[in-house]
C-alpha cells in the first residue's frame, strides 16, 4: 500500500486539521476567503512562473495549505449559519408561533415532538425568529407535520452540564439543531391544519404510513420495535430492557440503520439482476436507480453518519462499475468523509460518524491480516470464519473509541454477530419485501409473520446471550494517549511486510516512550487526596478519595441524580461504583463535622469549613476544566462542583 497511490486519504487530514483549527480560532468568514484566495493565486503564479524543478514541492505545499485554510471556511460558515437559525433572547419572549415539525412520540406522561419557531411577541410586538423547541404536551389530540401553534410562555434554554464529565445533554440537541426546551401541558393553541408543503413533511409522513403498516402487519410490541429500528432506524420505539440486551450482547449496532443495512440492500438490488444479460446502457441505467433508491432509505432513516456514509461509498462504487472501473476502497472512504465535512463540518465530532469510518477502515485493513492465520478446509467453516474475522477486525479498530465514550466492553461480541448478523441480513431480506408489498393483502401478512418469528427468535437468542456470566465489562477507562497506542499498533501490523520493519521497530519505540510519558505526567498531576463536591437540584454529595480509596456522604441526593451526575466522574477517576459511608457527627446548630476531613458542613448556608486540616488547592469545574479558586477558608457550595486538593 503506498500512499501516494490515494490522493484524497492525502487531503483528508489536512481538511479535518482546518476544521479543528477554525474550532479552537475563530476568525472571520471574510478574512478567511481572502487568505484562500491569496494562497490560490500564489498555486497558480508557481505553476505559470517557476522551474519545473520546484514547481511540485511548491504547489504541494500551497495545496495543503489552502485545504487547512478550507477547512476552518467550512466551520466558520457553520458557525454563521447556526447564528442565522436561532435568534437571541427567545426565552426571554412572552408567547410564540411556531410549526410542529414531526409526529407525536409517546412518553409515560405526555407526548414528545419538536417546534420551529417562526416568531415571538416581545413588548407586545411580533417579530420573525428562529429556533427549535423540544416540546412536551398532554393535549386530547396529537401533532402532525405542518402543523401550526401558539405558545403563551417562553421556552427554556437547555442547560448545560455542571459536574465533572456528565453527559452533554445541551451539546446533543445542539447538534440536532435544537436549543431550547419545554413542557407545555395542556397551554397550547393549535392555529391551523396540517399541511404538506415540503418535502420533509413528506417524508415524516411518507416514514409515519410505513411505521404504521409495520404495526399492523407485526402487531407484537417487543418484535414490532426492533422491526422499526432495523428497517426504519426508528430507535426512539425501543424499551430500555431490550437496549440492554442488544447492547450487552455486542449487538447494538444492528439496531441502527448503518452501513450494515445499507450494504444488504445494495446486495438486494444487485442480486435481482444478476441471473439478467443486461446491456450495457440497460446496466447503467439500473445502477442509476439503485443509487436513488440507496439516497431515498437514507432519507428516510435519518440520515445518520453511518448511513450517509455507507450511501456516499455505495454511490462511488456504483459510478466506477458503470465506467467499468473498481476504485480504491481508500480513496471512496476518504472522499465520503471529506463530502460530509463540506456539507457538515461538525460531522467529524459525533461518535456515530467517528465509529463508523474506524469500523470499516478495521474491516479493510486488519480483516486480510487475520484470515492467513487459518485457512478452513471447506466453504461452511469459512463463512463462519470471515463473520468471525470481519466482528474482530471492526471490534480492534472500535473497542478504544467505545471505552473512550461508554466505559463498557460486551465479551460475547463474537457470539452475538455470529448468531445475530445472519438472523439481521434474512430479517431485511423478508422486511424489505413486506414494505414493498404490504398493499397486497395476504402476501403481507404472510411475510409479517415470518419477520415477526425470526424477530422473537433473534430476542430468544440476545436473551440467553445476555444472561451468560460476565457478559459486559463496564466502568472501564482509556485515556487519549493509549487509545493513539493503539491505533499506531494496529497500523504498524499492517504496514510490517510493506515497509521497512527496522523503522517500524523505532516507530514503536517511539510510540512507547511518549506514551509513557504521558502516563507518567497523568500519575503525577493525579492528587493522591482530594475531595469532590457535586452539584445537585436538591440534596448534597460528595466524594473523598485517599490512597485508592473512596468514602462518600449522600444528604438527600437521588439515585438517577448519582446515576447520571455523579457516576461520570467516578469512572473517570476509577473509583469504586457503591463507596463506603463517610462518617460524620450531626450537631446541634445544623453542623455535621466529618473527623476524618476535620471539616465542618453547615446544612443551612451550604458551606464547608477546615478545623485543623489545610487544603493545598480548592479547585471549581467549569467548561469541562478545574480552575483554581482564590477562596479556601469558608467555601460555598451552591454555584459549580468544587474539588478541594490536600
Amino acid at each position: 500500500m503506498k500512499f501516494s497511490e490515494y490522493p484524497f486519504l492525502r487531503y483528508l487530514p489536512f481538511l479535518i486539521g482546518g476544521i479543528l483549527l477554525g474550532k479552537s480560532f475563530q476568525l472571520s468568514l471574510s478574512l478567511l476567503v481572502g487568505l484562500l484566495l491569496l494562497f490560490w493565486l500564489a498555486y497558480f503564479s508557481v505553476l505559470k512562473f517557476s522551474k519545473s524543478s520546484k514547481r511540485i514541492p511548491m504547489t504541494s505545499i500551497l495545496a495543503y495549505v489552502m485545504l487547512v485554510l478550507f477547512g476552518m471556511c467550512l466551520i466558520s460558515k457553520d458557525q454563521q449559519a447556526e447564528d442565522k437559525s436561532s435568534s437571541k433572547d427567545v426565552d426571554k419572549a412572552e408567547a410564540y408561533v411556531g410549526e410542529v415539525l414531526q409526529f407525536d412520540l409517546k412518553k409515560p406522561n405526555s407526548f414528545e415532538n419538536i417546534i420551529e419557531i417562526k416568531a415571538v411577541k416581545k413588548a407586545g410586538e411580533w417579530t420573525k425568529a428562529n429556533g427549535k423547541v423540544i416540546v412536551y404536551h398532554q393535549l386530547d389530540s396529537t401533532f402532525s407535520p405542518g402543523m401550526e401553534v401558539y405558545i403563551s410562555e417562553p421556552p427554556g434554554i437547555v442547560a448545560g452540564p455542571l459536574n465533572p464529565f456528565e453527559f452533554n445533554y445541551a451539546e446533543f440537541l445542539k447538534r440536532e439543531g435544537i436549543q431550547y426546551r419545554q413542557f407545555l401541558g395542556k397551554k397550547v393553541h393549535v392555529l391551523g391544519k396540517s399541511k404538506v408543503n415540503s418535502l420533509s413533511h413528506f417524508l415524516v409522513r411518507f416514514k409515519s404510513r410505513i411505521s404504521q403498516q409495520l404495526k399492523s402487519k407485526i402487531p407484537n410490541p417487543s418484535s414490532n420495535q426492533v422491526a422499526q429500528a432495523l428497517l426504519l432506524g426508528q430507535k426512539q420505539y425501543l424499551d430500555k430492557d431490550t437496549r440492554k440486551a442488544y447492547s450487552e450482547s455486542g449487538v447494538m449496532h444492528i439496531l441502527a440503520v448503518s452501513g450494515l443495512h445499507v450494504g444488504i440492500i445494495y446486495a438486494l438490488l444487485l442480486f435481482l439482476i444478476k441471473p439478467l444479460k443486461l446491456s450495457s446502457k440497460a446496466r447503467k441505467t439500473y445502477l442509476f436507480l439503485v443509487i436513488l433508491l440507496i439516497w431515498f432509505y437514507a432519507l428516510i432513516t435519518g440520515m445518520s453518519p453511518s448511513v450517509l456514509r455507507a450511501s456516499t461509498m455505495f454511490s462511488l462504487i456504483s459510478l466506477g462499475q458503470m465506467r467499468e472501473r473498481k476504485p480504491s476502497i481508500f480513496n471512496v472512504l476518504a472522499f465520503s468523509a471529506m463530502l460530509m465535512m463540506c456539507f457538515a463540518p461538525l460531522v467529524i465530532f459525533e461518535v456515530g460518524f467517528q465509529l463508523s469510518y474506524l469500523a470499516v477502515l478495521g474491516i479493510v485493513m486488519i480483516q486480510p491480516l487475520i484470515l492467513r492465520f487459518w485457512y478452513p478446509p471447506n466453504k461452511w467453516l469459512e463463512y463462519v470464519w470471515q463473520l468471525v474475522v470481519v466482528s474482530l477486525a471492526a471490534q480492534l479498530s472500535t473497542f478504544p473509541l467505545t471505552l473512550f465514550y461508554f466505559h463498557a466492553f460486551p465479551t460475547y461480541f463474537l457470539l452475538g454477530n455470529l448468531l445475530i448478523i445472519p438472523l439481521t441480513f434474512l430479517i431485511m431480506q423478508i422486511g424489505i419485501p413486506l414494505i414493498l408489498l404490504s398493499w397486497i393483502p395476504y402476501l403481507s401478512d404472510f411475510l409479517g409473520w415470518v419477520v415477526n418469528f425470526l424477530i422473537q427468535f433473534q430476542n430468544f437468542l440476545i436473551g440467553q446471550i445476555q444472561q451468560l456470566p460476565y457478559n459486559q465489562l463496564d466502568r472501564l477507562t482509556i485515556s487519549v494517549a493509549t487509545m493513539l497506542l493503539i491505533w499506531g499498533i494496529l497500523l504498524i501490523w499492517k504496514a510490517w511486510e510493506e515497509v521497512s520493519r527496522r523503522k517500524l521497530a523505532w516507530g514503536a519505540l517511539v510510540m512507547l516512550f511518549i506514551w509513557a510519558g504521558f502516563r507518567f505526567k497523568e500519575s503525577v498531576n493525579t492528587p493522591s487526596e482530594l475531595l469532590v463536591f457535586y452539584q445537585t437540584d436538591k440534596g448534597m454529595l460528595m466524594d473523598y478519595s485517599f490512597h485508592h480509596q473512596t468514602r462518600s456522604w449522600n444528604s438527600r441526593v437521588k439515585v438517577s441524580d448519582i446515576s447520571f451526575k455523579i457516576d461520570p466522574n467516578r469512572v473517570q477517576n476509577q473509583w469504586v461504583i457503591n463507596p463506603k459511608t463517610l462518617f460524620a457527627i450531626p450537631r446541634q446548630d445544623s453542623t455535621f463535622y466529618f473527623p476524618v476531613l476535620q471539616m465542618n458542613w453547615d446544612s443551612n448556608t451550604n458551606q464547608i469549613s477546615f478545623q485543623g486540616k489545610t487544603p493545598k488547592a480548592v479547585e471549581f469545574w467549569k467548561d469541562g476544566k478545574w480552575y483554581q479558586s482564590n477562596n479556601s477558608e469558608r467555601i460555598a457550595l451552591e454555584e459549580s462542583p468544587i474539588r478541594i486538593v490536600f
